[in-house]
């Protein structure tokens, strides 16, 4: 049996995990997500001070690993994934299992962004939402989730966020196979991706 994969895609904060969730909660245990962020390179890799790490270039992800373990799970195959640190930057030691199941989310900004991972997926989603308030969501994110300053959080935003959405993540939307405004809380759009997922599980 192959999965269905869904790359779900989107700026910082757009509403990409709300919608992985909400098509958890109608699928429950059919349903196995991973984020990209899980494949971060270590801090180490990247040769610089941490502050000057650009975490939103598509050369921060080890995506051939990613791509990797995409294809094992669709052919049935456990994996273990990596597990990474947003308060350290660190990749940690322990890794992961994931199992198969018939539906595999990907999230992450710069999902179709690669060739070759942007081809693996069956369902390809763009979540689109305003830059003013997906900022807004990623400063109460990043302060009460990750410890990070308010200072910081700008900082990085203008250094590096803002300007590689503009670069790379905007223009990967024009990939996806449906692009949903307003976030991961239109409901109308929502509709129509779990029936298309229910007609896909009813096929095989």
């Amino acid at each position: 049996m192959s999965s269905l994969l869904i790359g779900i895609a989107g700026g910082t904060a757009s509403g990409k995990t709300t919608l992985a969730k909400i098509l958890k909660d109608s699928f429950q245990d059919k349903v196995t997500i991973l984020k990209h962020d899980y494949y971060y390179y270590d801090r180490s890799h990247f040769k610089v001070a941490d502050h000057k790490i650009n975490f939103d270039h598509p050369d921060s992800f080890e995506t051939d690993l990613l791509i990797k373990q995409l294809k094992e799970l669709k052919i049935g195959k456990a994996i273990e994934r990596p597990v990474y640190s947003y308060k350290t930057n660190e990749r940690l030691d322990k890794t992961k299992k994931v199992k198969p199941a018939p539906i595999i989310i990907v999230e992450g900004i710069l999902l179709f962004h690669y060739e070759k991972l942007k081809e693996l997926f069956d369902l390809k989603i763009y979540v689109d939402t305003d830059a003013d308030i997906r900022l807004l969501r990623r400063i109460s994110r990043d302060i009460k989730e990750r410890d990070r300053t308010f200072e910081s959080v700008k900082s990085q935003y203008l250094r590096t966020v803002k300007p590689m959405h503009q670069k790379y993540v905007e223009p990967s939307k024009y990939q996806a196979d449906i692009i949903i405004p307003h976030g991961g809380l239109n409901e109308i759009a929502n509709d129509l991706i779990i029936k298309k997922i229910k007609d896909h599980l009813r096929q095989i």
